[in-house]
């Protein structure tokens, strides 16, 4: 039993679902799955286990930001034998072609955050998604014929909502970096050194381009287009890990 979660041994899944919002956590499993079971409920940090089309899937809330978000993944990995991670979480756009409520698949994160710093030395590590993730579901998304356009490539994962010093982001619009996020490059670096599959896709909330935004209950209620994508990239389009 983990310090910060708290469940029992086979309590969870090996695939799970990662939303930052507890509340999040709690309607995914409320609209998605069949006999959902509360696992966790440490911190209000809810976390849940049922089936999705016959396949057994938890959800767990993370909390906001790459320290809180590391807590919790790492117990995943550690205590609980977890396979696979798949964050569905939001995002603000960065790029003029990304609009609000499209989505964005992370194929890697670049970040402002010093973990990776810490980690590895002062060295630079790129932290990527599990190809196999990545391409189901990017597979998943061309599949929906009246979904919402997605978009592949960089994401940011930043270390603060209020930027102090928002033009810092500048050069990584410019290399064409399409939204910022704030847990995707921990996950990724995490998955890597325990050998797990990670991959994040999030809901555009928020443009900072242009100013529009969705409101509290929309992101915590409204983005189930992604929870679809994600649960068949990952339950549905994996074959044996080589």
């Amino acid at each position: 039993m983990s310090t910060h979660i708290g469940a029992a041994p086979g309590d969870i899944a090996p695939v799970v679902l990662l939303p930052g919002d507890p509340l999040r956590a709690r309607w995914i499993a409320e609209t998605f799955l069949e006999d959902a079971r509360c696992y966790t409920e440490v911190r209000g940090m809810y976390g849940y286990t049922g089936t999705w089309r016959g396949h057994r899937v938890s959800v767990q809330g993370s909390g906001m930001g790459q320290p809180s978000m590391a807590i919790y993944v790492t117990e995943l990995f550690r205590e609980y034998a977890v396979e696979s991670v798949v964050r569905v979480g939001s995002c603000g756009a960065l790029s003029e072609r990304v609009a609000v409520r499209d989505l964005v698949i992370a194929s890697g994160a670049c970040t402002d955050s010093s973990m990776n710093h810490h980690a590895f030395h002062g060295l630079d590590y790129a932290p990527v998604a599990d190809f196999g993730l990545l391409r189901g579901a990017v597979e998943a998304a061309e599949e929906r014929a009246d979904g919402s356009p997605f978009h592949v490539g960089l994401i940011h994962s930043s270390d603060s909502f209020y930027a102090a010093r928002p033009e810092l982001v500048d050069p990584m619009i410019a290399h064409g970096v399409l939204a910022v996020e704030m847990e995707a490059s921990a996950l990724y670096t995490l998955a890597a050194r325990h050998r797990r599959r990670a991959l994040t896709i999030c809901t555009v909330s928020d443009h900072i381009v242009t100013g529009e935004h969705t409101t509290a209950l929309e992101r915590e209620q409204t983005f189930g287009e992604m929870v679809e994508i994600a649960l068949s990239a990952a339950l549905e389009r994996q074959g044996p890990r080589r």
